[in-house]
């Protein structure tokens, strides 16, 4: 399967080719941005294709984060999804950006917990809880700061997403410390390449599902496998 990966949620313009028959990326490209993915986006997936030396009508899916994100990324990001899987005749497959930034500390170890986390600002964060072989303990949320470290806190979990100090700095005092914190803007698109190829194709497109209003959008769970 040849899978492209787009991901436009947060703090990166990115983009990545999959071939999941030869095990490898054949190409990727990620542009720390905080604003400005609607012009950057399809110059960057043009280079990524070029470099893969594929033609979208030779790729088998599109897949796209879904969210949390910032309202404008989101749009872009799942617009061109969208719009590439239908002139290309492909299925697009969306996923959240939090299962994102969790799958790699899945893929490295599923016995320990993973809490991924985005800031919502305002003392708030998106977050989503995996337990034991990737299954959600906790839904994708929006939270105030203080019942996300209740949800978060116990069994020492690895912390991921760009809330992730935000989470360890305000880490209660009594609880085990986590086992690891991972500071990113957003998610290694290598691995939104890689849920994309394993995740279940849907009959609707991807589309955002917002946690909150026109301020910050988020989106679905699914369950995160080994490599």
């Amino acid at each position: 399967m040849r899978v492209l990966a787009i991901d436009t949620a947060l703090e990166a313009c990115a983009a990545a080719v999959l071939d999941t028959n030869a095990g490898a990326l054949l190409a990727r490209e990620s542009l720390t941005m905080l604003r400005g993915h609607a012009e950057a986006l399809m110059p960057l997936l043009s280079r990524v294709m070029e470099r893969a030396r594929l033609n979208f009508a030779d790729l088998d899916r599109i897949a796209v984060t879904t969210g949390p994100g910032s309202f404008t990324g989101l749009r872009v990001g799942i617009a061109a999804a969208r719009g590439l899987a239908l002139a290309a005749g492909k299925p697009a497959v969306g996923l959240t950006t939090l299962a994102a930034y969790a799958a790699p500390f899945v893929a490295a170890d599923d016995t320990l917990p993973v809490v991924a986390a985005i800031d919502a600002r305002h003392d708030q964060v998106y977050l989503q809880v995996f337990g034991p072989g990737g299954r959600t303990l906790v839904a994708p949320r929006l939270a105030p700061l203080r019942e996300a470290l209740r949800a978060a806190a116990g069994g020492a979990p690895r912390l991921a997403g760009n809330a992730a100090e935000i989470l360890a700095k305000a880490w209660p005092a009594g609880e085990k410390p986590p086992s690891a914190v991972e500071q990113r803007g957003a998610p290694d698109i290598d691995w939104v390449a890689r849920l994309g190829a394993a995740a279940q194709e849907s009959p609707s497109p991807p589309k955002p599902l917002y946690l909150r209003a026109p301020d910050a959008q988020r989106q679905d769970a699914s369950r995160l496998t080994r490599r």
